[in-house]
């Protein structure tokens, strides 16, 4: 399953056409128009009754054809009521997923997280610095910073304390990598004496702790057995047999992204 979700910027006629030739599912931001807020005005009168404390929302989804496009797409639509505002919140996506509009909108959300990843990789590990002449060297300059911001986030996913459980990747490296030590040499052995000013002692050990305990899940029996193809191709048929593709579809696109609640 192949996916692919971008800004208004990207909303081009000749990207959808693109990327449903080469069998991708995408979810792209859709400026707002006349045509789009009628297809919502129903959603876009304020609810009977006294405000909430929390914010409403409503989905809507129809299908939408742009004098540009060549043929009919679906769109899915957000309102939100946030407390205090006058105006609701629109959003619109175009997409060519089968699955429900509130998962739908939850996919594209995921896009904003995306880009907080990206910017935290930008001044953690400054991978934009590529001053190099030739291209070869730039890739393997930004393949290094990749290397060093994956090994910061994989330290993060650890069972680290709670006192620094919510460090991001700039505050692990400025505060427990980039930091001054003294080394003291004796006959038998080496001792390194790091300043004490974020971390301490025990939670430095702890630190060290929960990285001797990453070690990957022993092989099962199962695991390491072949699948048997016929069997497998057969089971797969029967069920798509059963469910029609469309279900198929749903159900794979379910198993490969799960996304969170978020903002549009």
């Amino acid at each position: 399953m192949r996916f692919f979700r971008a800004d208004a910027a990207f909303a081009i006629p000749e990207l959808y056409e693109t990327l449903e030739g080469e069998g991708y599912f995408y979810a792209i931001c859709l400026k707002g128009n006349t045509v789009l807020q009628e297809a919502v005005s129903h959603l876009l009168k304020r609810p009977v009754g006294r405000p909430p404390n929390h914010v409403r929302r409503f989905y809507h989804d129809f299908e939408y054809q742009a004098a540009s496009w060549g043929k009919p797409r679906r769109v899915v639509a957000k309102v939100e009521w946030h407390p205090g505002d006058l105006f609701p919140r629109v959003g619109f996506v175009v997409t060519n997923l089968p699955m429900d509009p509130e998962w739908i909108i939850r996919l594209y959300n995921q896009r904003g997280t995306a880009e907080q990843h990206i910017k935290e990789g930008k001044y953690a590990t400054n991978w934009t610095r590529l001053s190099c002449k030739r291209f070869r060297d730039n890739e393997v300059r930004l393949q290094l910073h990749a290397l060093a911001y994956n090994l910061g986030s994989f330290l993060q996913r650890a069972e680290l304390p709670e006192e620094i459980a919510h460090w991001s990747i700039t505050s692990v490296q400025s505060r427990l990598i980039k930091i001054g030590a003294r080394v003291v040499r004796h006959a038998r052995k080496i001792t390194f004496q790091p300043a004490e000013v974020a971390v301490t002692g025990d939670i430095f050990g702890q630190i060290l702790a929960a990285i001797r305990a990453l070690r990957p899940p022993p092989r099962s029996a199962s695991h390491s057995a072949e699948p048997n193809p016929d069997k497998s191709g057969s089971t797969a048929a029967a069920s798509k047999c059963e469910n029609g593709p469309k279900s198929s579809i749903i159900a794979e696109v379910r198993h490969a992204m799960l996304p969170k609640e978020a903002d549009l």
